[in-house]
C-alpha cells in the first residue's frame, strides 16, 4: 500500500515532505512489528540494540556512556535499559576499576544465548519487514546515507 493510502492524504507540500513522511511512517511500521517480535522473547527493541552491542564487544566490557554513543535510539535512557537487562540476568554490571563513580557492563551467558537463539529467526525477520531484493536494500540504504549527509 502506497504512503497516500496508508495515512490518507493525498496532498503534499512537495516531493521531500511526502518522502519524509514515507520514511517517518514507515519507521514507525518497523517498529511495531520489532516489539510485536521481541515481545515473547521479554525484551524490547532498544534492549535488543544494547545486547548487540554487547556482543559486539564480547568479552570486553564495556561503559554506558559508550552504549549510548553506539545505540540507533540516541534518547534512549541506557541506565534504565541495563537495569532491566540485569533484572533479566541478560547482562552483568560491575564497577569500573578505574574510575569508582563509573560501571562497566558486560553481556552474560544468558544474553549469549538468547541472542544466538534470535539469530535463527531475525534474518527472515529482516527480510518480511524490508521487502526488497538486495539490491534495492543496498540503494534505499544508500539513499538513506546520502540524505544525512
Amino acid at each position: 500500500m502506497n504512503i497516500e493510502e496508508e495515512i490518507k492524504q493525498t496532498k503534499f507540500r512537495n516531493v521531500q515532505q511526502k518522502a519524509i513522511l514515507n520514511i517517518l511512517f514507515t519507521s514507525n511500521w518497523i517498529q511495531s512489528k520489532q516489539k510485536d517480535f521481541f515481545e515473547p522473547h521479554g525484551i524490547t527493541g532498544q534492549q535488543y540494540n544494547i545486547l548487540r552491542i554487547l556482543r559486539g564487544q564480547h568479552p570486553n566490557r564495556i561503559s554506558a556512556t559508550e552504549i549510548k554513543n553506539r545505540m540507533l535510539d540516541k534518547n534512549s535512557d541506557v541506565s534504565r535499559l541495563i537495569d532491566r537487562l540485569i533484572v533479566k540476568d541478560l547482562v552483568v554490571k560491575n564497577r569500573c576499576p578505574k574510575d569508582k563513580r563509573a560501571s562497566d557492563i558486560v553481556i552474560s551467558e544468558a544474553g549469549l544465548d538468547l541472542l544466538k537463539k534470535l539469530d535463527a529467526t531475525i534474518n527472515g525477520l529482516d527480510l518480511q519487514l524490508i521487502g526488497l531484493s538486495n539490491e534495492d536494500a543496498i540503494a534505499l540504504s544508500g539513499l538513506l546515507d546520502k540524505s544525512r549527509s
